[in-house]
């Protein structure tokens, strides 16, 4: 999986993202026409705009100059302008960064893109105004396009589990070792992009490229904060010393929410899909682990994303049943009875030969590769 977001021009789809996408399809076929621009600054294109049929293009958050403006919806496209005074792009054509969501974090996490993002949405959602309202909607659909592209015809892996697991203990060693195994085995991790066992998967997908000794290092630095509370910043900036440290590690993706904005993305996803829905971000990270999802020992929310995956398993609404690894026997039969419920519904169904308890977070990647064959 690479790093960054890189793609090509989106002749068949129609989708225009980057300037480089925009010159390309101008040189390519001389029009503009029924193509949909997200996001791209064309002030320094107004010759093609004036000079290109745009008949039933949109252009969604693109600067340009207002004659180019106004030629383009003569045409008869549609312009949707860049919205002032947000803290996002609702028109986006990519997925986030971690240094675009933290940038300014030496000035504190309160400064940055990421809470300044929370902040807008707790105002907003308090107003209930419609207008913003429609700017997450548009946003998180953008995400959704974005996500859709990245992982088209990749293996996707879900790994879930709680925030609250902390870095420096043996649970959190062992999920980043998980997510470097899923990793070189030739799978996508995908987490909810969340502190706790989603870091460490994330991490563990970003520690693959590197020798085993890196992860353990990585974990002994990351110890010193062992977690978002009292100091989000100082959090955060353990994480950036150790890609600093080991730049350019393995890509996974982080799917968090704004929704629970007191917990802040983890830097290791080298892609964030970071959504104001909370109920898109559910479906969504799980509708897109297709080659399964393991869930790691967690509370409420990791419940929830356990009968959230069963339910198209038992229902066969997806196809046929993703895989559904559980770990830790004792969680999830004593602690947090889950299994017996689980296994229950499988009983006499397509989805029952897609289900397993195991008790060593070693075991998943064989566990995943068993169920799917």
């Amino acid at each position: 999986m690479q790093t960054s977001p890189a793609h090509a021009a989106h002749h068949d789809d129609r989708e225009i993202e980057t300037l480089d996408e925009f010159d390309a399809v101008v040189s390519a076929r001389g029009s503009i026409a029924g193509f949909r621009v997200q996001s791209v600054d064309l002030t320094d294109r107004t010759k093609e705009l004036l000079t290109r049929d745009t008949a039933g293009a949109v252009f969604l958050g693109c600067p340009m100059r207002p004659d180019a403006a106004a030629k383009v919806r003569a045409d008869g496209a549609l312009v949707f302008p860049p919205v002032p005074e947000l803290p996002f792009n609702p028109y986006r054509g990519h997925l986030y960064s971690p240094d675009e969501l933290f940038a300014g974090l030496d000035q504190g996490y309160e400064r940055t893109p990421d809470a300044l993002g929370y902040a807008w949405f707790q105002r907003t959602k308090a107003d209930g105004d419609i207008f913003a309202s429609m700017q997450r909607s548009v946003h998180d659909d953008a995400i959704s396009d974005a996500l859709d592209e990245l992982l088209r015809e990749t293996p996707v892996v879900g790994v879930m589990g709680g925030h609250a697991m902390a870095r420096g203990t043996q649970a959190y060693a062992g999920a980043a070792r998980l997510g470097r195994e899923l990793t070189r085995a030739g799978f996508t991790v995908a987490t909810g992009g969340g502190p706790g066992a989603m870091e460490a998967a994330n991490l563990g997908a970003y520690s693959a490229p590197f020798d085993d000794a890196m992860l353990d290092k990585a974990c002994e630095l990351l110890a010193g904060a062992p977690s978002f509370t009292p100091s989000i910043t100082d959090w955060a900036r353990v994480a950036f010393e150790v890609r600093a440290r080991w730049p350019k590690g393995g890509g996974s993706v982080g799917i968090p929410t704004w929704f629970y904005g007191h917990e802040p993305p983890n830097p290791f996803a080298s892609h964030i899909a970071k959504y104001f829905a909370n109920a898109t971000r559910e479906d969504g990270l799980l509708a897109r682990s297709t080659a399964g999802v393991v869930f790691l020992p967690g509370a409420a929310g990791t419940v929830q994303e356990i009968f959230d995956n069963a339910t198209p398993n038992y229902y066969e609404s997806r196809g046929k049943p993703t895989p559904m690894v559980l770990v830790n026997q004792a969680h999830w039969t004593e602690r947090l009875p889950a299994w017996p419920l689980l296994q229950s519904l499988a009983r006499e169904r397509a989805m029952e030969d897609r289900i397993v308890l195991i008790d060593r977070i070693e075991d998943a990647p064989a566990a995943l590769k068993r169920l799917a064959g």
